[in-house]
């Protein structure tokens, strides 16, 4: 029995909603939703209101209590759009639930634009770092981020500033759909708008000035791009790298002896379904792992300081895991092979003898693929230019549970 309906309504209220979704709301006996929802449906409601407790933890183990009864839960446009109805399919199964959506804040924002959904990147920022837009910050395209509340795109705009966008403009567009529906523009670096409603979207048209920081899609970013204090992997192994720990969608990597934490942040930044813990054992480390993550977009990253292979106990388990740093301690390379389960893959980089004889000898017991990797960079000698070798790089890749260690 589908006793759980999930209706999605916008701020044109009971108005706005088909006659089904209607019949699903007047015929619950119990509604579900935020004060602002409730508010909007108060002419339908017959049953009992039932407010979302803040904080909303519990929410929905509220609504699961209520199966056998008929219950209406009522979200901002599309349920399944950055919503509560995500939340609630993680508890009750699909075939418990009718779902009515509205359109989403995006949906409406593109149509006052003018612009094609499909060719637009939606970044929500409701309740979550500013910072997350910093990937999509590439000129020419557009960016619509959800916002939390009135100072949303104030803060939007001063972060577009500090990192060299400044000439980029701001559309504000607020309460979408209903009778407070205002849409205004400014550029960030210009940005002045004042007593912005708190139901917002802002839609973001990048424009960069000269060394703004622009975060290329291929693996490898610039290593000037990145804090460090030498401990880096640096641009061209990284690229490497990332290409053995071949990333794949909802993946998480653990990054041991992470550095500065560019494995980590660039396999992020690969794909928003991706996840990292960095373990580093030096606390300045890692603190500016927390810095450079915030800085790349992906203050998500999670941070454990600690010592491998003791450091790894209880962490969420790996789909790929990477040794930086501390390849050569006792116990961190098999560390790293139990965790992973079959298909993981495991890729350590080693530049002293000592670490590379280890991978030398894992090799020829393990199999995988065992590379190495050297670099030259042309560099001023007088008056002239000669290449300037960097340390060589061995890297041996790993992929677990396969009869060669490779894959096939």
């Amino acid at each position: 029995m589908r006793w759980l309906s999930i209706v999605g309504i916008g701020e044109d209220g009971a108005a706005g909603l088909s006659p089904a979704a209607r019949a699903l709301v007047e015929g619950a006996e119990i509604v579900f939703g935020g004060r602002r929802h409730l508010a909007l449906a108060a002419d339908l409601v017959r049953g009992e209101a039932r407010p979302w407790p803040s904080p909303f933890t519990g929410a929905i183990e509220a609504v699961a209590a209520c199966r056998g009864r008929r219950v209406a839960v009522l979200a901002s446009g599309d349920p399944f759009f950055h919503g509560v109805g995500a939340s609630l399919m993680r508890t009750v199964s699909p075939a418990e639930i009718a779902v009515i959506p509205a359109p989403s804040a995006a949906s409406l924002a593109v149509a006052r634009l003018g612009w094609p959904l499909h060719d637009v990147t939606v970044v929500s920022v409701h309740g979550r770092d500013p910072d997350l837009i910093r990937p999509h910050l590439h000129p020419g395209r557009r960016v619509v981020a959800l916002t939390s509340d009135g100072t949303g795109p104030a803060r939007l705009a001063a972060l577009l500033t500090e990192t060299g966008f400044g000439p980029s403009r701001l559309t504000v567009l607020e309460a979408l759909g209903g009778p407070r529906e205002r849409v205004r523009t400014a550029t960030a670096e210009m940005f002045d708008l004042e007593a912005i409603d708190g139901l917002n979207v802002v839609a973001i048209e990048p424009e960069a000035l000269p060394g703004a920081r622009i975060l290329g899609r291929a693996p490898g970013l610039p290593d000037r791009l990145f804090e460090h204090d030498g401990q880096l992997t640096k641009r061209e192994i990284r690229a490497v790298t990332l290409s053995a720990l071949s990333p794949r969608r909802g993946e998480r990597l653990w990054d041991i002896g992470a550095g500065a934490g560019s494995v980590a942040i660039e396999w992020m930044l690969a794909d928003p379904s991706l996840s990292a813990i960095a373990v580093e054992v030096v606390p300045e480390r890692a603190q500016r792992i927390a810095r450079n993550a915030a800085a790349f977009g992906v203050p998500g990253l999670k941070i454990v300081t600690g010592e491998a292979p003791a450091a790894l106990a209880g962490l969420e388990p790996p789909d790929a895991v990477f040794i930086g740093g501390g390849a050569s301690e006792p116990g961190v390379i098999e560390a790293g092979i139990a965790a992973l389960g079959r298909g993981g893959r495991l890729v350590v980089n080693a530049v002293t003898l000592e670490t590379e004889t280890l991978l030398i000898g894992f090799h020829a017991r393990l199999g995988g693929e065992l590379v190495r990797l050297s670099v030259a960079r042309a560099s001023p000698v007088g008056d002239m230019t000669a290449w300037r070798p960097a340390m060589p790089v061995t890297q041996w890749s790993w992929v677990a549970g396969s009869a060669t260690g490779t894959g096939s």
